[in-house]
């Protein structure tokens, strides 16, 4: 991908992933800049009739009643960019910068928001020239968005704040003028413009997707490799069980455990063995994993609409596409539409970040039972009361004397429960500026939370997959693993050595999780395969 364009309507997570990631510059259409224009010409032709508007001439949250002089109208729009530049704590990182101001350009051009161009060529160029405001990751309620590090990373526009630039922290202004930026003297609405919006909580998001999508290949990898290693059967990824209850995730992720496994001479070798039925962390596997699966297919939902949304307030609309009464011929609810004859201006909440929060929460509630499944798995292999005979305790020669994995399964139990401890933020409600903003949906919280479970299931499958290659040593040389699960042993024995003695396990594990969050694991394993994962 060699740039990513912005029309306001086919923003992907994985155009976000490139920009936030890679440092892929961004374009606007000639069509979004002429939304840009028009939508601007609108708010213009408000200002000059100086009716009453939120968010043009009015003050904000419980403000709202308060008449700003057309005079002072400017500096009521800088003055918000500083006094919401109010977060907290630790700061972003750069991807999540980059991720919200992605979002926020794609959100501008759609043409409701009523910025001048200037404004989106600026925001663009933080992009282009890898300008990176520093921004605190704490303050946040998710509505009226996201508006404190909205604020901090739109304030640079001024010449204000902080920014990171060649790996130099510099002030705004100075930032600005080593991109060959002036600073922008904000004109009507435009603060409230840059910062009322939903784009930190879907630039998280959009990177979540693209990463818990991954994971869940990778765990399809590791319970591949770990049923053969645990002489577990395959039987449970058949097609006609899966046809007799179609969830689509399901059906995703047998058919992998299916091509993993596929010329496996380990399977092979207990095809027809006395055992009945495997335990659920095997058995289960299509059900579970693909439960996850679906859970992240709802998530991807959400971020794709929400991504190609005009998610700020007020929305500024042409005066003759607002009806003014409903098709069964009731009262349109345009009664408190402020604007022109060419403009209308609505006050809504698409700022509200429930949409994502739930589905976050879910998400992460999902992620969590699928570390839950794999360090079971990990368990199977070590617990010497459970695993196979082949298999000696916790995976070492000589136990007793040595420890072998067992520690390992210890720092897995831990990543689950503090997955577990994770709370469910869209759940909360605090009420804010004075109780005008009486129910807020916590969305940035929820996008933090679930990106921090997903960073602690990668070292859970970690430790699983360096288990199973480990597994993998007791198992008779004669018989060769699957396509699929032969490359991620491959891929683990590149990074790690057998495990012939007790030595320090920590870095090892790091290792193989990067395997898993970095995708090296998954394009060693395609290479081997027909087909990809699904």
């Amino acid at each position: 991908m060699t740039e990513v364009v912005l029309d306001g309507e086919s923003l992907t997570p994985a155009e976000v992933a490139a920009v936030a990631r890679d440092g892929v510059p961004v374009s606007v259409t000639d069509d979004a800049r002429e939304a840009v224009r028009t939508a601007r010409e609108r708010v213009d032709d408000v200002v000059e009739s100086d009716e009453a508007v939120y968010g043009v001439n009015t003050g904000f949250g419980e403000l709202v009643d308060e008449r700003i002089p057309r005079e002072e109208v400017a500096q009521l729009q800088t003055n918000l960019l500083r006094s919401h530049s109010a977060g907290s704590g630790e700061e972003l990182p750069t991807e999540a910068v980059r991720a919200m101001l992605v979002a926020r350009v794609n959100a501008l051009v759609k043409g409701y928001s009523g910025v001048r161009e200037v404004v989106v060529d600026h925001l663009a160029a933080l992009l282009n020239e890898g300008v990176h405001p520093v921004v605190p990751r704490t303050g946040s309620l998710g509505a009226s968005g996201d508006l404190a590090p909205l604020a901090h990373a739109t304030v640079v526009l001024l010449g204000e704040g902080e920014a990171e630039i060649e790996g130099e922290r510099l002030d705004g202004e100075a930032a600005l003028a080593r991109a060959g930026l002036e600073p922008l003297t904000l004109r009507a609405k435009e603060g409230l413009a840059l910062i009322n919006g939903t784009q930190l909580t879907v630039g998280i998001g959009a990177l979540l997707v693209v990463d818990t999508e991954r994971l869940v290949r990778a765990a399809d990898t590791a319970g591949a490799l770990t049923t053969e290693v645990t002489m577990s059967s395959p039987v449970p990824s058949h097609p006609a069980i899966q046809a007799v209850r179609p969830h689509d995730g399901q059906a995703a992720s047998a058919a992998n455990l299916r091509r993993l496994t596929a010329d496996s001479g380990i399977v092979d070798s207990h095809r027809n063995c006395d055992r009945v039925q495997d335990a659920y962390s095997t058995r289960c596997l299509p059900q579970v994993h693909g439960a996850v699966r679906d859970a992240v297919a709802h998530l991807r939902e959400a971020v794709e609409t929400e991504l190609n949304s005009a998610t700020d307030n007020p929305l500024v609309f042409r005066r003759d596409s607002i009806a003014d009464r409903t098709d069964d011929g009731a009262t349109a609810a345009t009664d408190r539409a402020s604007g022109t004859d060419r403009a209308a201006v609505l006050s809504g909440g698409n700022f509200h970040g429930a949409p994502l929060a739930h589905r976050l929460d879910y998400l992460a509630a999902a992620l969590t039972d699928l570390a839950a499944i794999s360090e079971r798995r990990v368990d199977r292999m070590l617990n010497p009361n459970t695993q196979e005979p082949h298999l000696p305790p916790f995976l070492t020669t000589d136990p007793g004397l040595r420890s072998g994995y067992m520690i390992a399964q210890y720092t897995a139990a831990a990543l689950v429960n503090e997955c577990r401890s994770t709370g469910r933020p869209s759940t909360d409600n605090t009420p804010v500026s004075g109780n005008q903003e009486d129910h807020v949906s916590m969305s940035a919280a929820a996008a933090w939370g679930a990106r921090e479970t997903a960073d602690r299931v990668a070292r859970v499958l970690g430790v699983e997959l360096l288990c199973g290659a480990q597994a993998a040593e007791f198992v008779d040389d004669d018989l060769a693993p699957g396509r699929g699960s032969g490359a991620a042993y491959e891929a683990v024995r590149e990074r790690v050595p057998p495990l012939e003695g007790d030595r320090p396990l920590a870095d090892e594990m790091a290792a193989v999780a990067d395997l898993v969050t970095s995708g090296a694991l998954e394009e060693r394993v395609n290479a081997a395969l027909d087909e990809p994962l699904d």
